[in-house]
């Protein structure tokens, strides 16, 4: 991967948005290291009461990467907070063949909320394990390799279709099929890599590519919403740039396209919207006044009138940052120099509306919104979590299975 280094101007508040979005994930943990569910992390400030999400513990577990490298942790102490989760995860937070409940209660890691059994929020978790693994090495490293292994990829595969099952729990079974583009790259990588339960390569070759234009974007491969997670979750982990499948499909030039159209139908959309607009963008999946919605953009299948109701999350535009770094950084710059009910003790709040007499702002922080932004804005200046996640031999052995290429046509990436 090339890279350069380019005068930013908000450079500033990336840092401090930065810094604010990792004390989320030190600060809302249960760590107590005489509890069952030492290391679980809530799924959000205020609504979750003792609720954890599994896939808040994955991007906790990045979180400590990136606060030791910015000096802002010890490295034993990080190492230590990571070691115990794991022993968490192997010895008390309740699942099935590997897999785990989507929310788990804080303190003994027991299933909350009649939730299901969750593939793409156990995989968000393993690849904050392995990414930890491989930074902190030692016994973090051996107990995320563990938790792997157990994955059992095949369970969740629905054998006539190919498809991955979307969901499950004991009381309704399987539902649903990932049967078209979304987050879910993770789970190929993952599943053909595996040591112990590996899927065929097909898996990943047989989903839905729909492709469509959108205002002079071409041939974007689009989600059933065309939310801006679905774009981003992935990427987080796996870096994608300059690489190409067998298909020469280019996923991350495709989260480029797609990022830009979203941006585009803000714009598109203003008039409809006030709070839309050039640097008000990012439609994705976030907290409004109705609660928490997929709010998202076209191309895609879904009746955008079903949710759409003008709300914008920040971690749509930051968690976009790889992506857009200009248009995300401008972004950036108008919430926190217009919006001061946007901004609070972990950086940016989870969404604002501007539709009613009254504006709303969430008094929210979520999890996985700040976990994107966190993951993205690091890979933007240092590249370090694409750097040991992809180092792991079981990655590296699932990209090469799925027969991704260097791209010959190498991009830069503008960091700060």
């Amino acid at each position: 991967m090339l890279m350069r280094f380019m005068k930013c101007y908000g450079r500033k508040l990336i840092m401090k948005e930065l810094k604010k979005s990792c004390k989320f994930f030190l600060n809302e943990i249960n760590d107590d290291k005489n509890s069952k569910g030492y290391g679980l992390i809530r799924d959000k400030t205020i609504l979750a009461n003792e609720v954890a999400s599994i896939a808040s513990v994955g991007y906790g577990l990045a979180t400590l990467i990136v606060s030791v490298e910015h000096k802002w942790l010890k490295f034993q102490k990080a190492y230590d907070r990571a070691d115990k989760t794991l022993d968490t995860f192997i010895n008390n937070v309740e699942g099935k063949n590997g897999f785990f409940y989507h929310f788990v209660n804080m303190k003994n890691g027991k299933r909350e909320w009649n939730c299901e059994v969750s593939i793409i929020d156990t995989a968000i978790f393993i690849c904050g394990a392995i990414t930890a693994g491989e930074y902190f090495g030692g016994t973090v490293k051996e107990k995320a390799e563990i938790l792997y292994k157990k994955v059992n990829w095949k369970w969740y595969k629905n054998n006539d279709t190919n498809y991955f099952y979307m969901g499950y729990t004991p009381e309704r079974g399987f539902w649903g099929h990932w049967d078209m583009y979304a987050e879910q790259l993770m789970l190929y990588v993952l599943g053909v890599g595996s040591p112990t339960f590996p899927i065929n390569k097909d898996m990943y070759y047989i989903f839905k590519r729909k492709k469509a234009d959108y205002k002079g974007i071409e041939d974007i491969i689009y989600t059933y919403c065309g939310s801006l997670f679905t774009y981003q979750f992935s990427h987080a982990w796996i870096n994608f740039m300059n690489l190409k499948d067998a298909e020469g499909t280019d996923w991350y030039d495709n989260s480029i396209k797609a990022t830009k159209a979203n941006r585009k139908y803000c714009i598109d959309n203003k008039d409809k919207f006030k709070t839309y607009g050039e640097d008000s963008w990012g439609l994705t999946s976030c907290l409004g006044p109705k609660g928490y919605c997929e709010f998202g953009a076209k191309p895609c299948d879904a009746d955008l009138k079903v949710e759409n109701d003008g709300t914008i999350t920040p971690c749509g535009a930051i968690g976009s940052i790889v992506f857009t770094p200009k248009e995300s950084i401008k972004a950036m710059e108008y919430y926190y120099n217009n919006f001061t009910k946007l901004w609070g003790k972990y950086g940016f709040k989870d969404g604002y509306n501007l539709e009613k007499n009254i504006p709303w702002f969430s008094k929210e922080y979520i999890g996985i919104d700040k976990g994107i932004e966190i993951l993205m804005i690091e890979n933007y200046l240092n590249g370090t979590i694409w750097k040991y996640f992809m180092r792991n031999k079981y990655i590296q052995k699932g990209l090469k299975m799925l027969d991704f290429k260097e791209n010959k046509n190498s991009r830069e990436i503008l960091l700060m």
